[in-house]
């Protein structure tokens, strides 16, 4: 195996909820690999410390202000990313929210607000990109951090699984549509992985109790994401369009 066809050295790469939790550590991870990382999230504060933090180790970034649920601002952040470094190399179409509620107690904002940023944000940030890459005649890997719930189901989480159910559906529609141009479309679905939001409930009994349910016994890392994130995002994994990595401890496979 030749590990050259990992390198992302260079490449311009786009993460989008880069401000905490899985897209931080996406955007430290590629740039740690040599990437120009574009990160985007709405709180600009917090993507001044991760720029600051990727320069202090000799990285390259850049903070971008992105709503991805609006669609002026995703055409702004993708024409400053193009003035800045060209169009995107790599997309990680990471952002997204969540609402924990009961169906009978959703409301149509949640349900909207949930839809909106987890698939129309995810399609305007690929389509917008995926117009990038073409225009300037160059092709791409977008890759759109979907999950476990869009696989199977969990109480309390209807619009997230819908969500991201659809984001899965998203992912193999446009790799269909796309590859004529180069530009690959994947996803990878994690399980249960700790994040500065909810380290403090996994510690919980609550928590505990679900994660007994994880064949492994365990909840991931986010490290742990970054073998797949990596196998898709470069050359290793050109001949892969439309495919889910699953990476959740064997969670999915667990008995009904």
């Amino acid at each position: 195996m030749d590990p050259k066809r990992f390198d992302v050295q260079g490449k311009v790469a786009l993460v989008t909820g880069a401000s905490s939790g899985l897209g931080d550590h996406f955007a430290r991870s590629l740039a740690a690999s040599g990437a120009i990382v574009m990160a985007a999230a709405r709180r600009t504060e917090r993507l001044q410390k991760l720029v600051s933090d990727i320069a202090a180790t000799n990285g390259r970034a850049h903070a971008i202000a992105l709503d991805v649920a609006d669609p002026s601002s995703v055409e702004a952040a993708l024409a400053q990313i193009v003035a800045l470094a060209g169009a995107p190399d790599i997309v990680v179409n990471n952002a997204g929210i969540a609402q924990t509620k009961a169906a009978m107690d959703l409301t149509e904002a949640d349900w909207r607000d949930v839809m909106n940023t987890n698939v129309d944000g995810a399609w305007r940030v690929a389509q917008a990109s995926a117009r990038a890459m073409v225009a300037a005649k160059k092709p791409g890997s977008i890759v759109n951090i979907a999950s476990i719930l869009g696989l199977r189901v969990a109480s309390h989480l209807l619009a997230y699984a819908t969500a991201k159910a659809a984001l899965v559906q998203l992912t193999k529609a446009l790799a269909l549509e796309w590859s004529r141009y180069g530009i690959r479309v994947n996803a990878v679905a994690p399980g249960y992985i700790e994040t500065e939001m909810n380290a403090g409930f996994f510690k919980s009994e609550a928590g505990q109790s679900m994660v007994k349910r994880v064949p492994q016994r365990r909840i991931g890392n986010a490290a742990e994401l970054d073998g797949a994130l990596f196998l898709l995002a470069s050359d290793a994994g050109s001949y892969m369009t439309g495919s889910v990595i699953v990476v959740d401890g064997g969670h999915s496979n667990s008995s009904l």
